[in-house]
């Protein structure tokens, strides 16, 4: 049991870890909000994908086969949601010249950004595959797993992104970070759309 346990955990970490747009938004809100602030979108995400890989073990990946078009309207939501994310950080100065910042990503859409995002599901289905099966004691000892893991992983994204909150005190970098992670984000969406 123990090599299961591993192998879970291997599995997770290297899903939660690898860059993908919610760990684009947690270092960007990171730099730009600090730590604290960010731990919502972190919570969110982490919620947000425990409940998409529980649901994908109970069942949600037959009802999808079932009704493609959903996951045809799901793929295209999630682009939109990336271009618009993009839009907002591309045209975002960080707030450090005027005013206040944009607020930070809330567990809402921490949570969303994973149901809309293809790499999630794609992460939730294999792993549910893989790892659960029919077996709901499985299911729910990988979600235990997947829930500290996935936590860790993009909090160490907002930890990055905080980090680097004092090299970006400049709103020319910041700006200029912005619109990085603006374009990285949009890079994720055409992938996505192509890939439609």
């Amino acid at each position: 049991m123990v090599m299961l346990y591993l192998s879970m955990a291997g599995f997770a970490l290297a899903a939660s870890i690898s860059p993908g747009p919610v760990n684009v938004v947690a270092l960007s809100s990171g730099a730009s909000h600090g730590l604290r602030a960010t731990l919502r979108h972190v919570a969110g995400a982490t919620l947000g994908f425990v409940l998409l890989l529980v649901l994908a073990g109970l069942g949600l990946a037959e009802l999808l086969r079932g009704w493609p078009a959903a996951a045809t309207l799901t793929r295209w939501a999630g682009v939109a949601f990336l271009l618009w994310l993009g839009w907002k950080l591309w045209r975002s100065d960080g707030g450090i010249a005027d005013g206040e910042p944009p607020p930070a990503p809330s567990v809402l859409q921490g949570a969303a950004m994973q149901w809309l995002n293809p790499k999630a599901w794609v992460a939730a289905l294999a792993g549910v595959g893989a790892y659960a099966g029919d077996d709901s004691a499985r299911l729910w000892i990988f979600a235990g797993l997947y829930f500290v893991i996935c936590y860790l992983s993009v909090g160490c994204w907002a930890y990055a992104g905080a980090r680097l909150r004092h090299l970006l005190a400049d709103g020319r970098r910041m700006r200029l970070f912005n619109r990085a992670m603006a374009a990285l984000l949009v890079a994720s969406a055409a992938h996505i759309g192509i890939a439609a």
